[in-house]
């Protein structure tokens, strides 16, 4: 009999209110913040990076937090108190007025966007981890990439009611949270803190060598947020209109991709070659981008960005999974997101510095020039560093 545990009527709540929460982050990150923070507030890029670098820096010191709540109380709870904090952040944007209030209340709203993704990746069965991921992908991308689309096209229209439709979705999530189960992600093992420390040691030990492209290749992608409708605008002269026909160009051929994708990444025990392939892509897409060219290019490249994307992401987030300790999935994937996280806490405040200084197009050479660097470097690396073998049983076994 088939098993829908992972997907069932939980966690299909639970995926709902990732859709809601992400479409809002995006809109609030890549439109809201960029574009209210440039136009109406009159605040610089480095400004706008550093509130969104703030967001990212909460979302990630909580990371390990969160995952360590997960394992030991209800999901209900755990999402539901960082959905409320995080719809007070958003709800104190009307009233940043100056820089380090925008800041605050962007830090202040990046503290419940680590529950929900932690509980639903803790729901991924092992037996098809890519193609689950890549359905979970689908519903984080729809959301994260519709956001931005819906927001930039509204904020031409008027702000206040793009404002108020993204405190309304914020507490629309929240009001979700009342329906979940009371139950904990999962029935997890009770293991002394030290020596669950020592397991976690032992995973960072064992990738060691994934670890530098955990890093850059989040920081390359999210210095990239602070500056993308302002160079949109300025250096492509898209209207408002052609760049969210852009963003769905790309966030569609990614979603469309993501499901395929993931299901042949699930029959390959290795996942060298999606990634090399897909990070060197990327790094070619980016280039070319801040060429300047022409908008039927434009899209071209943003289709091909949107499929090197749904290849790297099922590929990576299957081969982080092994490293992952059996009965204590909350913790050990807030511990690895907390090292992605790192990489998306220097991007925006990194991004927004280099745009200031240098002009918005050296964001996208630099962020080229690190994806190409990363697939590099994935090319060098042996084979039996990314081969999907349950790595995380055979460090038990040997604890």
């Amino acid at each position: 009999m088939r098993n829908n545990h992972a997907f069932g009527a939980e966690m299909r709540l639970i995926s709902a209110i990732l859709f809601v929460v992400e479409f809002v982050r995006g809109a609030v990150l890549v439109s809201l913040l960029p574009i209210y923070g440039a136009k109406t507030l009159g605040l610089a890029p480095d400004v706008i990076g550093a509130a969104i670098s703030a967001h990212y820096l909460v979302d990630t010191m909580l990371k390990m937090a969160i995952g360590y709540l997960l394992d030991r109380f209800s999901i209900r709870i755990v999402v539901q108190v960082g959905l409320i904090v995080s719809l007070a952040g958003v709800v104190l944007l009307r009233f940043a007025e100056l820089p380090w209030m925008f800041i605050g209340a962007a830090a202040l709203y990046g503290i419940g966007m680590s529950p929900i993704w932690i509980a639903c990746l803790t729901k991924v069965s092992a037996q098809q981890r890519a193609a689950q991921m890549g359905l979970l992908y689908t519903v984080w991308m729809v959301g994260l990439g519709s956001g931005p689309i819906v927001c930039t096209i509204l904020l031409d229209v008027s702000v206040s009611f793009t404002y108020n439709l993204l405190v309304s979705l914020s507490a629309a999530a929240c009001l979700l949270t009342l329906f979940v189960n009371r139950t904990k992600a999962q029935a997890t093992e009770r293991i002394p803190l030290g020596k669950q420390l020592n397991l976690l040691k032992g995973q960072v030990r064992s990738m060691r060598l994934l670890l530098p492209g955990m890093i850059l290749q989040t920081a390359g992608a999210s210095m990239l947020v602070p500056i993308l409708p302002g160079y949109a605008e300025q250096e492509l002269g898209l209207s408002g209109a052609q760049y969210s026909i852009l963003l769905t160009t790309g966030g569609l051929t990614a979603i469309a991709s993501l499901i395929p994708m993931g299901k042949l990444s699930d029959r390959l025990t290795s996942k060298k070659w999606f990634l090399v392939a897909g990070f060197g892509v990327f790094g070619f897409g980016l280039w070319m981008l801040a060429s300047g060219l022409a908008f039927c290019y434009c899209l071209l490249i943003s289709a091909m960005l949107g499929l090197s994307y749904s290849a790297i992401l099922p590929a990576w987030n299957a081969l982080l999974a092994t490293y992952v300790p059996p009965k204590q999935e909350g913790v050990g994937w807030g511990m690895l997101s907390t090292f992605e996280g790192f990489g998306v806490m220097i991007g925006p405040a990194a991004g927004g510095l280099l745009a200031a200084q240098n002009g918005e197009s050296s964001v996208f050479w630099t962020s080229a020039a690190l994806f190409g660097l990363i697939g590099l470097f994935y090319l060098w690396l042996p084979k039996r560093a990314f081969a999907t073998t349950n790595k995380s049983d055979k460090q038990v076994e040997r604890s």
